[in-house]
């Protein structure tokens, strides 16, 4: 079964070290996904080519047009989603922001999120917890545990590979941990019954009476 995610990236230059970033995690990402045996199709969002259409559903009543429609669409039907952002003002940009806010409101609901930013010093690594974890549990996503900041002299650095590759693997566990796929277990691995369609787990649990039968004391 093959999962999609979607990058979206708020960088504005061509090249930017937002997409830079974003590449990487999205390398990262299907090389784990991969690895556990599944598919993963990675599409972009370039948040720079929506920026005038971004700008129209604010100030007509939130009003999308056709392009945004489509791009709402790709977002909310995703299995999983990497979010990266340059720091402005020691916080998302603006761009950034009004993408979120031109989404549904329950676009977002329960889906596996990544996040990351890029800066031109460390003195903004901040943003991750105090901007962007707020924002997107506000939007009832699930932000995997480690967020990925990149100053410039990040690039290229060991430290910044560790990163990228473990927030990747959280992103992947939690994408095919979805539609009831045992992340890490092989099916029957330890030779016993499968779970059958319908089942409650609490009915293939032993009793916690029978456990301690033949056993007496505390």
């Amino acid at each position: 079964m093959s999962r999609r995610v979607v990058v979206v990236t708020a960088g504005l230059s061509v090249p930017s070290s937002t997409r830079l970033l974003a590449d990487q995690l999205a390398e990262a990402v299907t090389a784990q996904v991969t690895a556990r045996g599944e598919g993963l199709e990675v599409e972009f969002i370039e948040l720079r080519e929506l920026a005038g259409e971004l700008a129209t559903f604010m100030t007509s009543g939130g009003v999308p047009t056709a392009g945004l429609t489509r791009v709402r669409e790709q977002v909310s039907s995703a299995d999983g989603l990497i979010a990266v952002s340059p720091v402005f003002t020691a916080s998302y940009s603006g761009l950034f922001k009004m993408f979120f806010d031109a989404l549904d409101t329950d676009a977002l609901n329960g889906m596996p999120v990544l996040i990351g930013a890029t800066a031109g010093t460390a003195r903004h690594s901040l943003v991750l917890d105090h901007a962007m974890r707020p924002l997107f549990a506000y939007l009832r996503a699930v932000v995997v545990p480690t967020g990925v900041f990149a100053a410039t002299e990040d690039f290229g650095d060991k430290g910044l590979a560790d990163r990228v590759s473990r927030a990747a693997a959280e992103l992947a566990v939690s994408v095919l941990s979805q539609g009831g796929y045992a992340v890490g277990f092989t099916p029957n691995a330890a030779g016993g019954p499968r779970r059958t369609a319908g089942t409650r787990i609490e009915d293939e649990v032993t009793p916690f009476s029978q456990l301690l039968e033949g056993h007496s004391g505390i």
